[in-house]
């Protein structure tokens, strides 16, 4: 039997399960929040890529339009608000939901705080450079610190929005790096030094967000690593959902 699927993207797990479902010939729809996002995922015969970033009344929408049997939802671990939304709107509309989380990683050695606003707080009490490694989404915040035209260096996507955003909130161009990751451990490092970071914010974005290559490249650069909580969360596993849809292709 042919399943329809809509798998909520914008994460690697999102894209990777994409690519896997479509050899199985079912019909996949991925949606994406950004054009960049949508160049990542290699749309197909049986893969069809949408991006806009979907409120409420859209996702109700999509759901009427393509009737999808199943809907995975796989996108960032931070966006709390879309992950609550998309729960909801597909219990309204009795459509299967299922969650794809992303594993943690060891927050042991870093310094937590519960949101954005909560480490700018602490930073603004404290001394030394900043390098921000959290996106565009979180600048407001944290371009409200003293002295941040000489506190603050930024490592966003190399996407026109996130580069407008930010010069358009007072950052300089020597403030900015624009780089897509993966970032090894030694590039992170280099990266850290060569700003003279004694704080690094990231967020917990697991393994394949590359938290551990942060976590030990600010160890070696002498950096503290600040890290914002995640919202709480329910779901299953990369793994844990391979072994679903395989079930679920069966019935």
């Amino acid at each position: 039997m042919n399943r329809r699927i809509w798998i909520a993207a914008g994460t690697t797990e999102g894209r990777r399960l994409a690519e896997e479902l479509a050899r199985k010939n079912w019909e996949i729809f991925v949606t994406v929040a950004t054009e960049y996002g949508a160049s990542l995922v290699e749309a197909g015969e049986h893969v069809t890529v949408f991006d806009k970033r979907l409120d409420e009344a859209d996702m109700r929408r999509f759901l009427d339009d393509c009737a999808p049997d199943l809907v995975v939802d796989a996108t960032h671990p931070y966006a709390a608000v879309v992950t609550e939304t998309l729960r909801r709107v597909c219990a309204e509309k009795e459509v299967l939901y299922k969650r794809l989380l992303r594993p943690e990683g060891d927050e042991a050695e870093c310094l937590r705080f519960s949101s954005p606003q909560a480490a700018a707080n602490w930073l603004g009490r404290q001394e030394g450079k900043i390098f921000l490694t959290t996106g565009s989404k979180d600048l407001p915040v944290f371009i409200k610190l003293r002295h941040f035209k000489e506190r603050l260096i930024v490592r966003i996507l190399p996407v026109r929005d996130s580069l407008d955003k930010a010069l358009n909130l007072g950052l300089s161009p020597a403030q900015l790096i624009c780089m897509q990751g993966p970032f090894s451990v030694a590039l992170n490092r280099e990266m850290f030094k060569s700003a003279g970071a004694a704080f690094v914010v990231t967020k917990n974005s697991g393994a394949v967000g590359g938290f551990e290559e942060k976590l030990i490249a600010a160890r070696e650069a002498g950096a503290r690593l600040i890290v914002i909580e995640r919202p709480e969360d329910t779901g299953i596993t990369y793994d844990e959902m391979v072994k679903f849809l395989e079930t679920y292709a069966e019935k």
